[in-house]
């Protein structure tokens, strides 16, 4: 059983990159990833054999972080180490990750190389006391998938981290890729989302997603993405809104009720210079992202957590609350079309017969 699968599983973002400043304001940045945001990179390795995989979300030392948890059924770590009333509320990676909570030993792996690098949490500096980084987690459930999860004593989530966190660079893979590898979205593949959006102000804030939830992400009967309205130019299919009215309990497309199966987390960036409680905020106001693009969302049976991350390479130059309504506005939308990305981008491993978006057919 191979750990960490070769990056590049799931379909590449297909935003050009262009030169640096050909941006206007208000548009994607240039490869439409979390990785616009300066200080962030991510990595992405799969375990097709076990239908699985990880996702690291890497910055460049330790950064201001933040979570906000609404669904019913989390499974996450260092989470209390991000509010801003404890000592740390910080970062120096962020792991997603399939494998339930077997999945949680991903940021095992990630956090010991991270520490024989030197990076971490250094406290009150000693000769021979090794620093500790800090690497909140969080897991979504791809047990029941079919994959070989007869791995006893030995659960490949470590290694996968470890290959994640080496394949950490500015371009990944989305869809079937990393910790959106054995993932469902509603009746549909799930998988890995990214986008990222460049303010008028020059502000950029970008989003990550790893798409497993109970809720549909597609207008019941059609193609159309409930994200469709945050639609920028074609990036999951140009098909825009649709003009449909929806009954109050109508949920088609949506997986059958059940513990324990489903789960969206996410993580979103920025590169202005906000605060933990700052944060905070944004991170509550991303998860409308969530609300935006799934329907039923937040439900008893999913675990739908949030993380938020600060790189600081910006100042905030006018009132603050103006700034954090900002980018919580925007973060909100751009963690929307992540999700519609990572659903429109996924493909079916092989041997697992499996609905995708691409497959469906048009109206």
């Amino acid at each position: 059983m191979a750990a960490g699968a070769a990056l590049g599983a799931g379909a590449r973002a297909k935003v050009p990159a262009a030169p640096a400043g050909s941006y206007r304001p208000g548009r994607i940045g240039p490869r439409n990833l979390i990785t616009d945001v300066a200080g962030i990179t991510v990595g992405c390795a799969q375990d097709a054999e076990v239908r699985t995989g990880t996702t690291v979300i890497l910055a460049e030392g330790l950064v201001t972080a933040a979570i906000d948890v609404r669904g019913g059924g989390p499974g996450t770590r260092e989470s209390d180490a991000l509010e801003s009333h404890n000592l740390v509320h910080a970062a120096n990676a962020v792991v997603l990750s399939g494998g339930s909570s077997w999945g949680l030993a991903a940021a095992d792996g990630v956090a010991a190389h991270l520490g024989a690098r030197g990076i971490g949490y250094g406290g009150l500096a000693q000769q021979g006391v090794p620093v500790s980084p800090i690497v909140p987690a969080a897991i979504l459930y791809d047990l029941g998938n079919g994959g070989a999860k007869g791995w006893g004593t030995e659960p490949p989530y470590r290694d996968l981290g470890i290959a994640a966190l080496a394949a950490a660079g500015a371009d990944f893979a989305l869809g079937t890729s990393g910790a959106g590898y054995g993932a469902m979205a509603g009746a549909l593949k799930g998988g890995l989302g990214s986008a990222s959006t460049l303010m008028r102000d020059g502000t950029t804030v970008g989003a990550i997603v790893a798409v497993n939830a109970l809720g549909a992400t597609v207008v019941p009967g059609t193609r159309h993405f409930w994200a469709g309205a945050f639609e920028m130019g074609d990036e999951f299919g140009g098909l825009g809104p649709i003009a449909a009215r929806v009954g109050p309990e109508e949920w088609g497309g949506t997986k059958l009720p059940a513990p324990r199966e489903n789960t969206t987390i996410a993580c979103v960036a920025t590169d202005l210079d906000l605060t933990a409680d700052e944060m905070k905020r944004v991170a509550i106001m991303a998860q409308d992202g969530l609300a935006r693009a799934i329907r039923p969302v937040h439900t008893p049976f999913d675990g739908d957590v949030v993380f938020a991350l600060c790189t600081a390479r910006r100042p905030v130059t006018g009132p603050r609350d103006l700034a954090v309504l900002g980018v919580g506005a925007v973060a909100a939308d751009t963690l929307a079309r992540a999700i519609a990305r990572g659903v429109h981008a996924a493909t079916a491993p092989a041997g697992w017969a499996v609905p995708t978006w691409s497959a469906l057919k048009p109206e």
